[in-house]
């Protein structure tokens, strides 16, 4: 079984997803920033990779992905350092990022290197359904990779379950229409959007992401979801610089999961 299905089938609610960006703070904090979040009690981490136009990221994310960029991180890198992570790391890990890079490398390379290390999903926000079918579907699924797909509120429910059909995993729920970042608290028009796709009641679980930053927010997202995804704000917390990468990590979601 999959890992991520494996999660979603033994914990009900309040599931905890952390973007990290691959090669920050440090080229080599990688591996200590997995074996970190899974020791401090996070569920799932999406592992960004660095892209020099991230667009629909905020200035935390593309500054974090430009400094690892300048550190040396490459894909090639990613999967060297990723190597044998399995034998530390047991909870899901999805590959995210821009489709360039990927392409870059070659989709069949990118796949193979995926399954090799042990990844279990992929998100590339700006592939479309269409393409992503007629050109990809077939190698990812049958690599037993979940190929994880957004939705905004401005999605209507009609794109909802075409989206809900053709990917797995899990559906990711932009909570805002706007780039990444952290938000202290989240608007009443986000909570009905979130309303609206619950009320659907779809085959496939949902975690809200996009704003998402600390408790208060997490669990407002979770009486929506299955839990949620953080990302600018932990990046934030581990290039502080204060305590080391582990005791920040900790410090991080400790409160968030508490």
């Amino acid at each position: 079984m999959n890992r991520i299905d494996k999660l979603f089938s033994e914990k009900e609610q309040g599931i905890l997803s952390v973007y990290m960006t691959a090669g920050f703070p440090g080229l080599n904090d990688t591996v200590q920033v997995l074996e970190s979040l899974q020791e401090s009690g996070a569920d799932m981490v999406e592992i960004g990779i660095p892209f020099s136009d991230p667009l629909a990221d905020g200035p935390v994310i593309q500054k974090s992905s430009q400094e690892a960029l300048e550190n040396g991180m490459s894909l090639a890198l990613l999967f060297k350092q990723l190597s044998g992570i399995r034998n530390k790391v047991q909870i899901p890990l999805v590959m995210m990022g821009y489709l360039n890079p990927v392409l870059q490398y070659g989709m069949e390379r990118f796949v193979k290197d995926c399954v090799s290390v042990g990844i279990d999903g992929l998100i590339l926000p700006d592939l479309p359904m269409d393409i992503y079918q007629e050109e990809y579907r077939d190698l990812i699924e049958g690599a037993g990779l979940h190929f994880i797909m957004l939705v905004t509120p401005q999605t209507s429910e009609d794109r909802i379950k075409q989206i809900v059909d053709v990917s797995g995993g899990f559906l990711y729920m932009v909570a805002d229409s706007s780039t990444t970042g952290a938000r202290k608290d989240l608007k009443e028009s986000q909570l009905e959007y979130f309303a609206r796709v619950k009320q659907m009641k779809l085959s496939l679980p949902a975690l809200i992401g996009f704003g998402i930053s600390n408790r208060e927010t997490f669990q407002q997202a979770c009486e929506y979801s299955r839990g949620a995804i953080i990302g600018s704000a932990f990046i934030q917390a581990v290039g502080s610089g204060k305590g080391t990468l582990e005791q920040r990590i900790h410090a991080f979601v400790g409160p968030i999961i508490q």
